[in-house]
């Protein structure tokens, strides 16, 4: 992608990057999946770049399998990036094993902000746009988070959250899409009540998403859109070859 970054924002990114990748074996038996190359680089770096050019210069990056390859990478992009900064969390060398995602996001926390974008270091959206007035809208909608929604691939036709016509996120619904791995979230949705884990993560608690985003979204703090431009999870080698 040829763009240019835009105003720098002090919103924070953070890329998760920290899965073992069991589908996508044997590759990532010496490869952590965001380094896998699509189209002449690795995963992590499309969404990296893209919020490079809307202005984003912030990242924090939860690593486990094969870490200390995304250190590197990390630390060789940021280089190559003047003004940018990227944290790790090393979730692997601090427990032996990665976090699932809310207990990585709770382990970074001190590292973010009360606002900050959230998405997978392994899935292929090279369209998608960051920009800083989706934030301010965020931020000024007071929802505890907001969630890019696809239609649903062949791999998961059932979807995972329904959409209402005023831009509201629901668990159940009789149409469904499918998470991007896209949002903004507020820090609070990491704090209790929603959120048992002690903030920083010191005990090293293994805990996903989707249960702390359902209860918000029977609160209805949980907003989404729809996205329809190109997306890829590349959770196997097949899709990974598609790409070409």
């Amino acid at each position: 992608m040829n763009l240019k970054p835009s105003t720098p924002s002090s919103v924070p990114a953070m890329i998760l990057a920290a899965g073992r990748g069991m589908r996508m074996r044997p590759l990532t038996d010496e490869t952590p999946k965001p380094l896998l190359t699509v189209r002449g680089q690795p995963l992590m770096q499309w969404p990296m770049e893209a919020l490079l050019a809307g202005g984003f210069r912030r990242f924090v990056v939860n690593t486990a399998w094969l870490g200390e390859q995304i250190d590197a990478f990390c630390a060789d992009w940021q280089a190559a990036h003047p003004g940018t900064e990227v944290a790790t969390s090393d979730e692997g060398q601090d427990f032996g094993y990665a976090l699932e995602t809310a207990g990585g996001i709770s382990r970074a926390a001190p590292l973010l902000d009360e606002v900050f974008w959230v998405l997978a270091g392994d899935v292929y959206m090279p369209d998608f746009v960051f920009t800083q007035a989706s934030v301010d809208r965020f931020v000024a909608g007071g929802m505890l988070a907001h969630l890019w929604l696809v239609p649903n691939p062949t791999h998961n036709p059932h979807g995972d959250f329904g959409l209402t016509a005023q831009g509201l996120a629901l668990d159940q619904a009789p149409v469904r899409y499918t998470y991007s791995t896209v949002g903004l979230y507020r820090r609070t949705l990491f704090e209790a009540p929603w959120c048992s884990i002690v903030p920083g993560n010191p005990q090293g608690t293994a805990e996903p998403l989707a249960p702390l985003l359902r209860q918000a979204m029977a609160a209805g703090l949980v907003s989404a859109e729809l996205y329809t431009g190109a997306w890829t999870d590349v959770g196997t080698p097949e899709r990974l070859r598609e790409l070409g």
